[in-house]
């Protein structure tokens, strides 16, 4: 895997963006950039349930140009991945690829295994940034045993949550790797 070190602009935008989305009380990813045509794990943070009601599921929308998207499965929850296929294919070891994951769905299989209102966990999934640089959103819906809460405002313009009631989980996909060169595992 490459790795290289952050430069001190870089930095300071990953830690402007932890200061922005931190303290808020909403879905967001651990990471909050990458680089643009590279492997990159999405980690999101799912802080509280909905009005004291425990979680049951979790709905992730993939992100156009997000490619390869491979989620982490969750002891006692049951993994569904939807599909669409890709206006453009591309090559993957060899392979053409046409279609990629749309929606990634975590289902709780029982209520021992609701995440419940006081508790914190993590929902991983894998994937490709895309080629070009700019802001990318993953929409989330959190559905609990009483309730549900829509993670998928967007600004009309620009990339700041600032406003928004239900922002959804943004990643600042940065300028680096070339074309092709960024494939990671």
């Amino acid at each position: 895997m490459l790795t290289r070190p952050l430069g001190p602009s870089l930095s300071l935008a990953v830690a402007a963006l932890l200061i922005c989305t931190g303290a808020q009380a909403h879905v967001t990813l651990e990471e909050p950039a990458a680089v643009a045509n590279a492997g990159y794990k999405a980690v999101f943070r799912i802080t509280h349930g909905c009005e004291g009601s425990p979680t049951h599921t979790v709905r992730v929308q993939i992100p156009t140009g997000f490619l390869g998207t491979k989620p982490i499965p969750k002891p006692g929850w049951k993994l569904e991945l939807q599909r669409v296929k890709l206006a453009e294919p591309y090559d993957s070891h060899g392979r053409k690829i046409d279609e990629t994951v749309s929606e990634v769905v975590w289902r709780a299989q029982s209520p021992e295994t609701f995440l419940a209102d006081a508790h914190y966990d993590e929902f991983v999934l894998r994937g490709q940034t895309p080629d070009k640089p700019g802001v990318i959103w993953f929409k989330v819906q959190q559905i609990c045993e009483k309730g549900d809460l829509n993670w998928a405002e967007v600004p009309a313009t620009g990339s700041s949550i600032k406003g928004l009631k239900a922002p959804a989980a943004r990643l600042e996909v940065l300028p680096g790797m070339s074309s092709g060169a960024g494939h990671q595992h």
